[in-house]
């Protein structure tokens, strides 16, 4: 079993924020594949980022999914459609084998 997560900007590069519907789909997408998802939509996560002098400040939304099998393509091919939707220059998909109590 692995768990999956999706870590998404609420606003794009210029600070325009998403709409509720952005996420709405995403979040339908991945409850459809996987047959559930956890969204945390209302108390979004911060992020920073460091580059040489310069630091980058986001508000992020997390999406989690479990799945059995890890198909890398098909992660793949989903991390890129979210970046041409999000426009952004990478969207940071990560898993963990885990195990069930």
């Amino acid at each position: 079993m692995h768990l999956i997560q999706i870590l998404l900007p609420r606003a794009d590069n210029d600070g325009r924020p998403f709409a509720r519907e952005d996420f709405d789909r995403v979040k339908e997408e991945l409850a459809n594949r996987f047959k559930g998802v956890t969204a945390y939509l209302q108390a979004p996560a911060e992020g920073l980022w460091l580059q040489g002098a310069e630091s980058t400040r986001d508000d992020i939304i997390i999406f989690e999914v479990m799945a059995e099998e890890l198909e890398l393509a098909d992660w793949h091919d989903r991390r890129a459609e979210l970046e041409r939707r999000f426009r952004q220059d990478e969207v940071m998909i990560r898993y963990m084998p885990i195990g069930l109590v």
